[in-house]
């Protein structure tokens, strides 16, 4: 019988884990499956931290892979071991406490951090990220003795952190630098219909404001927050949710080439060593690391492929759309929703009903959308795009949403 290859995977997230199932599918046999972890859980979908917050679900019912999965397809899992260390010459793979594991291929999955503002007072207690079971414990027992809580960041994170702070009974600040929310994902319209539907739930929202400091108290606990135009408010807990970095620390200190990432090829393959891959937010393809679960998930594919030996797929980039998991609120938008030179735009706005849509069409082809208070047809627009479907026969009733009649695909 052939010998087994060795496959350690560092990291076990989403974006890894799902890479496994993949190539458990088309290549059960080929690898010894070795996984270092550093949070001491087995692989869970980091996307439900939030309704975990709001108090929607549990961290149970957000385990995507239970122990008993990784046993069972005979991985060995070292949960809570942080690798810290990848001689490539050797190839072994050595985290903090000494365990060892040797390599033929190696899976880069080593994720994101959170970008903390380099702003003093930032590692007072009270202070912390929203990234993984750690910070929403830290959340959901800090709600239970404090009452104020600010969250840095209007983006897709720190509104679903502000909005399960507050169902779990704190007074909230957000704030944000930007004039609206959302910007990266929302137009100012639709951004501003989300604050005042927020707005109305109970938050607070400081826009445009620029953080100084964190005010310490006698017990090295946060109290309160300055801005730079010197006003002040009280805080129990700060949430930082500014964005996040590709965690490339120990990709550095193996010497991979990396710039904004991981750098990869089409391939997911490092391009400093053909053994090594990366897949996630740690990895740069084409100069882009992505953030959300769909690219992840289509890299994970081509890069199974690849380890299987097949040899045959390739990843050329991902289209994104976005959706936020606030109960109640619905907004969705893909593509190139600001519009911009060559563009042009189809809006209906009903700010009474908040409801706001906004098409962007270029060289009679949907190119943008963003949606907001009515997003059933999200999933209809995001094809059309994806697509590059002429919509020149529809045009009138493209803002109505999808026609019973199935597009024709021009010839």
């Amino acid at each position: 019988m052939k010998k087994k290859l060795k496959l350690v995977m560092v990291g076990n997230g989403m974006a890894g884990v799902r890479t496994l199932e993949e190539l458990l599918k088309i290549a059960p046999d080929l690898y010894d499956i070795t996984v270092f972890g550093a949070e001491p859980h087995p692989n869970y979908n980091r996307i439900m931290l939030s309704p975990v917050l709001a108090g929607e679900q549990t961290i149970d019912e957000i385990v995507l892979n239970s122990w008993a999965w990784y046993s069972d397809n005979r991985i060995t899992l070292h949960a809570g071991k942080k690798v810290v260390e990848v001689d490539r010459i050797k190839r072994i793979v050595r985290a903090e406490d000494g365990t060892e594991a040797a390599y033929d291929r190696l899976l880069m999955c080593t994720g994101s951090t959170p970008f903390m503002l380099p702003v003093p007072g930032n590692n007072l207690k009270g202070v912390i990220a929203y990234r993984d079971i750690a910070d929403t414990d830290c959340m959901i027992e800090t709600a239970r003795t404090h009452k104020n809580a600010v969250v840095i960041g209007g983006g897709l994170l720190g509104l679903e952190a502000a909005n399960g702070l507050m169902l779990r009974g704190m007074n909230v600040t957000v704030v944000h630098v930007m004039p609206w929310l959302m910007e990266r994902q929302l137009d100012d319209v639709a951004g501003k219909l989300l604050q005042k539907s927020l707005e109305d739930r109970g938050l607070t929202f400081l826009m445009g404001a620029q953080t100084q400091d964190m005010v310490g108290g006698e017990d090295g606990r946060v109290k309160s927050i300055r801005f730079k135009d010197g006003t002040e408010v009280a805080a129990d807990l700060v949430v930082m949710a500014v964005g996040i970095r590709p965690n490339v620390e120990l990709a550095e200190k193996m010497r991979l080439h990396c710039n904004r990432g991981i750098v990869v090829t089409d391939t997911l393959q490092t391009v400093t060593d053909a053994r090594i891959y990366s897949v996630g937010e740690c990895a740069a393809h084409r100069g882009i690391a992505y953030g959300l679960v769909a690219p992840l998930f289509e890299q994970a594919k081509v890069a199974a492929n690849h380890l299987a030996q097949f040899g045959i797929d390739r990843y050329l980039g991902s289209l994104t759309s976005t959706k936020l998991k606030v109960t109640g609120i619905d907004l969705f938008s893909a593509g190139e929703f600001m519009g911009g030179e060559g563009t042009e735009e189809i809006v209906m706005s009903d700010p009474f009903g908040g409801v706001y849509r906004k098409l962007v069409l270029k060289d009679d082809k949907l190119v943008g959308a963003c949606l907001y208070g009515d997003t059933g047809d999200g999933s209809w627009y995001f094809k059309l795009l994806r697509e590059g479907l002429s919509v020149h026969e529809i045009r009138d009733r493209l803002m109505f949403g999808e026609p019973d009649a199935g597009l024709q695909k021009e010839g």
